[in-house]
């Protein structure tokens, strides 16, 4: 047992067993209307709280490294989808079309803001332009996953149009945001207080949206198209997806000539993909039943991208620090 919590967290889980109740009890008719205004608002609330936590100060202590928040943006934005669209050759026929069509749609999302902070913070790297890179990212992609989505997607993928998409997307991501960084001054000293339990907001969330699309998805015969085989087949082409990236991020920041701690930033910021943005974008980007197939690879990646992430932060924590920090810390 405790090596299985050591794979999996609590909120991988509890995100199993909402999969679980919604192929045996799928949200349908009223109940369904119910769970999608429901979601909606989770939603709102969870892009407002991230909002209300982001520091001022941070985004302007990071926003003058520009060079790193450019390779930041073109590994998630440019690299990761021309990667996928390489491999589509090999992964198109293995996967099906409907988890093909997941798979592009997790090479296009933004990239994570809590966990690439988190562990850039772990691994000892450059906190405040992962603050910056991170949560730019995570407001670029409601304007740029969109466009990308459908350039990259064919016309009958079930997805809405580019404009449509994006103003939902603003008025269901972005308004709540701005909303909430624009009262930061008067409740931000309770939500940084509060962070813990404000992380059940952002699981809440997301778990909401995973029974809704799960919902939809079953009902529309999503486990009859979607084989356990082809779930096997999806773990190891996530997993390939994220070692080829960290790869990449690596080599480029070396190449480059960045320094250890802006190397840790770019491969956590430029590498990972953000469920708390991908699966509600996914709502207004695909139609019923498409939903499901679109997420699944996100929800894969995400819990691969997690455990060796913490492996890779735990191993850039335990480097030599530099002269002068150890010479601080003796003090």
């Amino acid at each position: 047992m405790s090596r299985l919590r050591l794979l999996f967290d609590n909120f991988t889980l509890v995100m199993i067993v909402v999969i679980i109740t919604a192929t045996v009890l799928p949200a349908h008719g009223a109940g369904a209307t119910f769970f999608g205004w429901l979601t909606s608002f989770a939603i709102a609330l969870l892009f407002f709280m991230h909002g209300a936590k982001l520091s001022r100060k941070a985004i302007i202590a990071g926003a003058t490294h520009w060079r790193l928040h450019l390779l930041v943006f073109g590994s998630t934005f440019i690299l990761f989808p021309i990667v996928a669209l390489i491999l589509q050759p090999v992964l198109r026929p293995m996967l099906g079309d409907a988890l093909w069509v997941g798979v592009l749609y997790l090479s296009v999302l933004p990239g994570t803001v809590q966990s690439a902070i988190a562990f850039t913070s772990l691994a000892r790297g450059n906190v405040p332009a992962a603050v910056c890179s991170a949560s730019a990212s995570s407001l670029l992609g409601i304007f740029i996953t969109p466009v990308l989505v459908n350039i990259l997607l064919d016309a009958d993928a079930g997805t809405a149009g580019t404009l449509e998409a994006i103003l939902k997307i603003s008025v269901q991501l972005l308004l709540p945001f701005l909303a909430g960084h624009m009262l930061r001054p008067w409740i931000g000293f309770w939500v940084d207080r509060n962070k813990h339990w404000l992380k059940n907001v952002d699981q809440g969330s997301i778990l909401l949206v995973v029974y809704t699309a799960f919902s939809s998805s079953v009902i529309a015969g999503l486990w009859q198209a979607v084989p356990p085989t082809s779930l096997l087949i999806l773990t190891v082409v996530c997993c390939v997806l994220l070692a080829i990236m960290l790869v990449i991020t690596t080599w480029l920041a070396r190449l480059l000539k960045f320094n250890k701690e802006d190397e840790i930033t770019i491969v956590f910021c430029g590498s990972k993909k953000s469920m708390a943005t991908g699966v509600p974008m996914a709502q207004v980007l695909f139609a019923g039943g498409a939903v499901g197939p679109a997420i699944l690879p996100l929800m894969v990646f995400h819990q691969i991208q997690l455990m060796v992430c913490a492996v890779m932060a735990q191993n850039y924590a335990r480097r030599e620090q530099p002269d002068d920090e150890a010479v601080q810390e003796a003090r």
